[in-house]
C-alpha cells in the first residue's frame, strides 16, 4: 500500500460527526464538524488528499459507514472501543478530543480493529440479538407473574412454567379484583412473548441453510449442548472462526480468559474478563452444563452428525472426554461452586468450537 497521505479520525453520532484530519506532509490537523449523513462524509474524506486512512469507533450508527468508505477506495478501521487507550488523568471528555485522539492512535497503529460484517452477517446477527431479548423479556415477565403469586401466599407444587403449571395458573383467581386484573395482564404478556419467541426461533432455524455459516452450524452441532439455535448463535457473534490463529485468540475474543494482575513476583488472577459477546459467553456456558454427566452417544447426538466429517466427530468425542474430566477436577475433587465450574468448561468448549469449526 502506498504510504498515507491523509489521517482521519472520525468521532460519529447520529446526528453529527467531528473529523480531525492530519496531513502527513505538512503535519497539520484540523477539525471539521459536518452532518450525520453516511454520504456527506463520505465525499468529505473522498476529496481529501489521497491515500486517505479512516478510523472510527464502534457503535450504534453500525457498520454503514465502514462498508461505504470501502466502496470508495478509502481504508477504514472500525476500533473497538473498549481497547482505546485513555490517559486516567484525562477528565475532560469532548467530541473534538475523542476525533484527535483516534487519528494519533490511527498514526501509529494504535488501534484495536473490529471484523466488519457483511450486511447479510449483521442482519442475522441482529435477528439472534432480537430473540436473546424477547427471552430476556419472556424472564422478567414470569418473575413479575411469580413474585405476585408470592405476595398473595400462592405456591405451586412442582416445576414452573410447565404445561401443568400454566394449566394452574389459568384458575387462579386472587381475592381482589384489580390485583386479578394484574394477574391476567402478566399471562397475556407471557402468552406473547412465547409466540414472538416460537416465530423467531422458527425464522432462525429455517435461515440456516441460506447463510454463509450452514457448514458451520452443522459442524457445532456434532457438540455435546449446542443445537441449532445455540450454534447460529455463536455463528452470528463470532462471525469466521478462521479468523483466530489458534483457540486462545477466541477464548480471549469471548472474555472467558481470567482477567491478571501481576507485578514483581506477585501474579493475582482473578474473574473473567466478560469482554465480547455476552450471548455467546451465555451459549457456551448453558452448554458447558451438558458435560456433567458421563461422556456418551445419545440418539439425538448421533442424528446430528450424520453424514460430517470423521474428524470432526472424533473432536466431538474427544471434547466429551475431556470437558467431563474437567468437571469432575474442579467440582469433586477441587470442590469449586458449580458456576464457577461451568464458566471454565465453558472456555474449554471455546476451543472445540475453534477446533471443528476450522477442522480440514
Amino acid at each position: 500500500m502506498a504510504q498515507v497521505r491523509t489521517w482521519v479520525g472520525l468521532d460519529v453520532h447520529a446526528a453529527k460527526v467531528v473529523a480531525a484530519i492530519a496531513d502527513s506532509d505538512s503535519g497539520e490537523l484540523q477539525v471539521r464538524r459536518m452532518g450525520g449523513e453516511t454520504s456527506g462524509v463520505v465525499k468529505f474524506c473522498a476529496e481529501l488528499p489521497a491515500p486517505v486512512k479512516v478510523a472510527y469507533e464502534a457503535g450504534p450508527t453500525g457498520f454503514g459507514l465502514a462498508r461505504a468508505l470501502g466502496e470508495r477506495g478509502i481504508d477504514c478501521t472500525v476500533a473497538a472501543p473498549g481497547k482505546i487507550e485513555r490517559p486516567a488523568q484525562d477528565r475532560v471528555k469532548t467530541d473534538r478530543r475523542d476525533a484527535e485522539r483516534l487519528v494519533r492512535l490511527l498514526m501509529i497503529g494504535g488501534l484495536h480493529p473490529v471484523r466488519v460484517p457483511t450486511p447479510a452477517e449483521e442482519a442475522m446477527r441482529d435477528l439472534v440479538r432480537a430473540r436473546e431479548d424477547v427471552r430476556g423479556d419472556l424472564m422478567r415477565a414470569r418473575h413479575r407473574v411469580g413474585k405476585l403469586l408470592l405476595r398473595h401466599d400462592l405456591r405451586f407444587d412442582g416445576r414452573n412454567w410447565t404445561q401443568r403449571h400454566l394449566d394452574w395458573l389459568g384458575r387462579v383467581e386472587l381475592p381482589e379484583p384489580v390485583a386479578q386484573s394484574v394477574l391476567l395482564d402478566g399471562i397475556g404478556a407471557i402468552e406473547a412473548l412465547l409466540v414472538r419467541r416460537d416465530a423467531l426461533e422458527t425464522r432462525m432455524a429455517a435461515l440456516v441453510e441460506g447463510t454463509p455459516w450452514a457448514q458451520t452450524v452443522s459442524r457445532l452441532r456434532c457438540l455435546r449442548g449446542i443445537d441449532t439455535l445455540s450454534a447460529l448463535g455463536l455463528c452470528a457473534e463470532v462471525g469466521d472462526f478462521a479468523r483466530f490463529d489458534r483457540p486462545a485468540r477466541l477464548m480471549s475474543y469471548l472474555g472467558l480468559v481470567p482477567s491478571e494482575s501481576t507485578t514483581g513476583e506477585k501474579r493475582r488472577q482473578g474473574s473473567i474478563t466478560k469482554s465480547g459477546s455476552g450471548h455467546a459467553r451465555r451459549l457456551l456456558v448453558e452448554a458447558a452444563w451438558h458435560y456433567r454427566r458421563a461422556p456418551r452417544k445419545g440418539i439425538e447426538l448421533r442424528r446430528r452428525q450424520e453424514g460430517q466429517p470423521q474428524v470432526v466427530c472424533a473432536i466431538s468425542w474427544k471434547a466429551q472426554q475431556r470437558l467431563h474430566r474437567s468437571w469432575v477436577r474442579l467440582d469433586a475433587e477441587r470442590g469449586k461452586r458449580r458456576t464457577l465450574c461451568a464458566v471454565a468448561v465453558a472456555r474449554e468448549l471455546a476451543g472445540f468450537c475453534w477446533a471443528v469449526s476450522t477442522a480440514d
